[in-house]
């Protein structure tokens, strides 16, 4: 059964695409095999759609939309799903978030993440816990990690620490391994990775897809990131949105997917 991934919406624009392609930082990828679609993250605003028309893909018919965290550029585009879609995401999406910066001890608020959303229109499912989408396609549910990180801060509250718990990935469960595909990594790669081969028993690993969030990573990082999927034996990476020209730099053999492009697996 051949998994097909189209990408709606990418910081950059594939080579030879139209122009008329938008490409912004977000993301948006359309995942489907013979049975169902599902729609993954929906980037910043209309432009997943405008890109799905120029593809000539038909978003009316959907199995589901799974947002992968409440950052803007991840689920700014739900005021354009059509009305009554079925959303899974974690509880927490909706809450307000804003990136920050530090200074002589005291947090200021630099860039609002999130924005005012609507969801009232949506059949929404939120769940902390892996939903099953089909018999393959799941929803990795809240990622545990061992050493969590501060990405910001909640409602502009400089105690409530955003470590962005929210953030889950779509998982599916090919004949050749998991395919895992991720928003932006915020929890870790490799946390991220040994959430799915837990909550589904599979070892194995075939592909890694979506933003891996090391574009400003230390280079330690990226070398134990790097080692740990050497290891895994994954055979295919693609690093995009936030893996950066500099996480890609550090990454086995990645691919770099853009606006436009369409991989089968």
């Amino acid at each position: 059964m051949a998994l097909t991934i189209r990408v709606l919406l990418e910081n950059r624009r594939a080579d030879g695409a139209d122009e008329l392609l938008r490409a912004k930082a977000g993301l948006s990828l359309l995942v489907a095999d013979e049975t169902i679609s599902v729609l993954f993250d929906i980037g910043p605003d209309s432009s997943f759609v405008h890109n799905a028309e120029m593809l000539g893909v038909d978003l009316t018919s959907l199995t589901a939309t799974v947002l992968s965290h409440g950052h803007y550029d991840h689920c700014g585009g739900v005021p354009w799903l059509p009305d009554n879609s079925r959303i899974i995401c974690h509880p927490q999406i909706v809450n307000e978030r804003y990136a920050v910066v530090k200074l002589a001890g005291v947090s200021r608020k630099i860039k609002k993440l999130s924005l005012d959303i609507d969801y009232s229109r949506h059949r929404m499912e939120y769940s902390r816990t892996p939903v099953q989408i089909s018999d393959r396609f799941l929803w990795s549910g809240e990622i545990p990690v061992d050493e969590p990180r501060a990405y910001g801060m909640i409602s502009g509250n400089p105690a409530a620490a955003d470590y962005v718990i929210d953030e889950g990935v779509l998982i599916y469960k090919s004949e050749h391994g998991l395919v895992i595909i991720t928003g932006c990594g915020h929890r870790g790669i490799i946390n991220i990775v040994r959430h799915c081969q837990h909550i589904t028993g599979i070892r194995k690993v075939y592909a890694l897809i979506g933003g891996f969030h090391l574009r400003s990573a230390p280079p330690w990082e990226l070398l134990r990131v790097r080692r740990f999927l050497h290891q895994q034996q994954i055979n295919k990476v693609l690093g995009c949105h936030c893996t950066g020209a500099w996480g890609r730099w550090w990454l086995p053999e990645v691919i770099a997917p853009a606006t436009g492009d369409i991989f089968t697996l």
